[in-house]
């Protein structure tokens, strides 16, 4: 259908479409951040141009408790490396420790669509409590609710958790500084390799699994002796290390530069990359975490980070600058320069 738009001098314009929610709205990068600004941040009170966080912190009698919720649709359930309940633990408590805080409690909630079979929700719930016990964090409540056939896609998980911030932890993704120096802790890629290769059965000769796993303690490791030098920590989850770097850059107003060289890609999650066109910067992860720290205590830091299991392979990713504030530029292997945008659709629906 038409209309006649006077602006045009009497020319035929199409009628403007009803906005919808699409899937690359949760795609956690530009239309994520679209609809939290346009639509979810002003209807809850908020002005709109709030800092990006992973929890909030919540002082409660002079101790600084911190908040995360967060909501799993994961498609397959099971997937080599892990499934929606241990993601939905290592999620929550990831968040939670990338606002410097150590897991205190988690509560779990269930959607299940009618005839969800049994054997499988045990089996999510085992791996639930598997996760949980593993990370030192107790499930204390939760809610279970059943919806009809076609409401749900099987089984949707919702997890909150509470936390309590380690002491001297000051970190936000608005604290990142020209000078400052980009940590990562691991390789990245496989988490969302691995949910398209189980989705699609593509079946890669190099099987690839996902990294899921708690960050708590590697984070509790880096903070000891560095608290106020840890500036930024965040999980590339949806949207990848660029959609990440993105944030950080727009919420401190700094350029960050990344060099390529030092990106720990894998051999199997590049070739996979490679072969279906993804860019490995905007794959999700479920197991690394970015740091923005001090110049003067990088090196302490990063070799703190080795220490640990699960920072044994952390490099030095880049640096902040005060060149192009809001954009993140790479260093390629070739010698020149790219920007690194940030996820604007959905690169690959339903990875967490």
């Amino acid at each position: 259908m038409t209309t006649v738009d006077p602006a045009l001098g009497g020319c035929p314009a199409p009628a403007a479409e009803r906005e919808k929610i699409l899937l690359g709205h949760g795609s956690g990068g530009q239309l994520s951040a679209e609809l939290l600004r346009d639509v979810v941040l002003p209807g809850l009170g908020g002005a709109g141009e709030g800092v990006p966080e992973d929890g909030a912190v919540v002082p409660v009698g002079g101790v600084d408790l911190v908040v995360s919720t967060d909501a799993f649709v994961v498609s397959p359930l099971f997937f080599p490396g892990g499934d929606i309940g241990a993601l939905a633990v290592h999620g929550t408590v990831n968040d939670l420790a990338m606002m410097g805080a150590a897991p205190v409690a988690l509560a779990v909630a269930y959607i299940i669509e009618e005839g969800f079979a049994v054997a499988d929700l045990r089996r999510v719930t085992a791996s639930v409590g598997t996760a949980a016990a593993a990370a030192g964090v107790p499930v204390v409540t939760g809610d279970t609710k059943v919806v009809g056939r076609g409401a749900a896609d099987g089984l949707f998980v919702t997890t909150t958790g509470i936390g309590r911030r380690l002491p001297g932890a000051r970190v936000s993704a608005a604290y990142a500084r020209p000078g400052d120096v980009v940590l990562l802790s691991g390789p990245i890629g496989a988490h969302g390799t691995t949910i398209l290769s189980a989705r699609e059965s593509l079946g890669f000769e190099a099987e690839i699994a996902s990294d899921t796993r708690p960050l708590h303690r590697l984070v509790a490791t880096m903070v000891a002796g560095a608290e106020r030098d840890i500036h930024v920590m965040r999980d590339p989850t949806r949207g990848g290390v660029a959609s990440a770097l993105n944030e950080i850059a727009a919420a401190s107003r700094v350029g960050i530069e990344i060099d390529e060289a030092a990106l720990p890609v894998p051999a199997p999650v590049a070739a996979a990359c490679e072969l279906l066109g993804l860019d490995p910067l905007h794959v999700a992860n479920e197991g690394c975490l970015l740091a923005v720290v001090a110049a003067d205590r990088a090196v302490a830091v990063l070799a703190a980070m080795r220490s640990a299991p699960d920072g044994r392979h952390a490099v030095r990713l880049g640096e902040v600058v005060d060149a192009h504030p809001g954009r993140v530029v790479m260093n390629t292997l070739m010698g020149g320069r790219r920007v690194v945008d940030m996820l604007v659709g959905e690169q690959l629906p339903r990875i967490c």
